[in-house]
């Protein structure tokens, strides 16, 4: 049987930015499910000292991480009923 963090996949490189909630909101597919993940802007900028402020530097941040945050939302992902999950460096 494979492990859950092997069933979780990043197919759709869509990202968005909330402002109300101060984060970048991506989504992972265990299977047909989708999983919501959130990665605030203190962690952006912990990742990206040099970042700017506003939304376009916040996407810009994230896209430079991707793939250390798609690591982070790997291992805190656990599978069961939970689809949304927040990234915290």
């Amino acid at each position: 049987m494979k492990k859950r963090t092997e069933l979780l996949s990043f197919p759709n490189p869509s990202r968005s930015y909330d402002s109300a909630r101060h984060c970048v909101c991506f989504w992972g597919y265990d299977n047909s499910r989708e999983i919501s993940f959130s990665v605030d802007d203190v962690t952006l900028a912990k990742l990206n000292p040099d970042m700017g402020m506003g939304e376009i530097a916040l996407l810009a941040a994230f896209d430079r991480s991707r793939e250390r945050i798609l690591g982070l939302a790997k291992h805190l992902y656990t599978g069961g009923p939970q689809n949304r999950y927040v990234i915290h460096e």
